[in-house]
């Protein structure tokens, strides 16, 4: 597909937000890589717009009716594998999720929202917006970062944007690794997904949903690199933050002193973290906060009048997706939701789950 670019003559954006959002639906479902799939290769955690399902087509900010994001007009779906705990008698569970902290859009309880992640679209790097102009994403725009198929620690290194944090507290930063951490972490574990930020302007997708995408992402927040001509248009810097309670864990940790956690498809160092985007903001809200000048709670919150509107807790929480797949992927399992099916071509390799 293609996409026609007309810049707004608005100056320069100096915009950034940080939201949560809370579950929409946690099952094997991937509509980007294996759309129309029931159910795909592993189980997904998703946030976002209640437009979510096997096969997503057009422009979804205007099919969705809710959000289980903090911003209304962000009906854009936002996934990545689901984290497990696995037992010395090899049995599994998942991880719980909770929410970040200082979120400052959820009032004086941030840890009422249901489990979910938190988003950020950046322009510079965490602490300065900078003076380039940031062109929105489409109706219609989808990409993944990362690759299940990653199998050495090498290659995980190499995408600099996919990191782990052990978390000492849930303010912890810094200390990034890209495999998982291999001891107790007393606050859980944060997986970190930073996406590229440079589009070629044409294409809302690719074969390998990454070719129309160019990545100069430096991670930790980081100023990225100048965009390529092959890849001109400066879009937000997405990126996600997961904290994964694994704490709730520690009294079974394995007596040999292994890292006993697995993502959902089978990854058990970590290397194949990856996370997928489906956007979906409403009208031209997402250029419309690009264009702006506020950062992060000033751009909308309990109390602060923004560009962007606020829905509550409950809210976010009552948005949900319903169950298509229809098999356990909670309390404890004999196995992993989709081990031992045959091997699915996921991201352009065949994988054996």
């Amino acid at each position: 597909m293609k996409w026609s670019i007309l810049l707004l003559q608005a100056g320069l954006s100096e915009a950034a937000i940080r939201f949560g959002c809370s579950t929409v639906s946690i099952q094997r479902l991937d509509p980007v890589v294996q759309p129309g799939m029931i159910p795909s290769a592993h189980v997904h955690q998703i946030v976002g717009g209640n437009a979510f399902g096997p096969k997503m087509e057009g422009d979804i900010g205007e099919q969705a009716s809710c959000t289980t994001c903090v911003y209304t007009e962000d009906l854009s779906n936002y996934w990545t594998a689901v984290m497990y705990f696995r037992h010395e008698n090899g049995s599994y569970m998942r991880v719980p999720q909770y929410p970040n902290a200082q979120l400052g859009t959820l009032g004086a309880d941030d840890r009422t929202i249901k489990g979910g992640m938190t988003i950020y679209y950046t322009q510079k790097d965490f602490w300065d917006n900078g003076q380039e102009y940031i062109t929105s994403f489409p109706p219609g725009f989808r990409m993944t970062v990362g690759n299940p198929a990653t199998d050495s620690l090498d290659a995980a290194r190499s995408n600099r944007g996919l990191r782990y944090t052990c978390l000492q507290d849930i303010l912890t930063r810094g200390s990034e690794t890209a495999d998982f951490p291999t001891q107790p972490c007393p606050a859980g574990i944060m997986a970190i997904h930073h996406f590229p930020a440079c589009w070629d302007g044409k294409n809302l997708d690719s074969p390998d949903h990454q070719s129309h995408m160019y990545d100069t992402t430096l991670g930790g927040f980081r100023e990225a690199g100048p965009c390529p001509e092959s890849h001109p248009i400066r879009v937000p810097q997405l990126a996600y933050e997961t904290m994964w309670d694994t704490s709730v864990f520690r009294d079974m940790w394995p007596k040999d002193g292994s890292q006993p956690f697995v993502w959902s498809f089978g990854g058990t160092r970590g290397y194949g973290t990856h996370a997928d985007y489906a956007f979906g903001w409403k009208g031209d809200s997402l250029q419309r906060v690009m264009n702006d000048s506020c950062m992060f709670h000033r751009c909308g919150s309990p109390g602060v009048q923004g560009v962007l509107k606020t829905q509550t807790v409950e809210e976010m929480n009552a948005c949900a997706v319903k169950d298509m797949v229809m098999e356990e992927t909670e309390g404890w399992l004999d196995e992993l939701p989709g081990a031992g099916e045959a091997p699915v071509e996921m991201e352009g390799k065949w994988v054996a789950m």
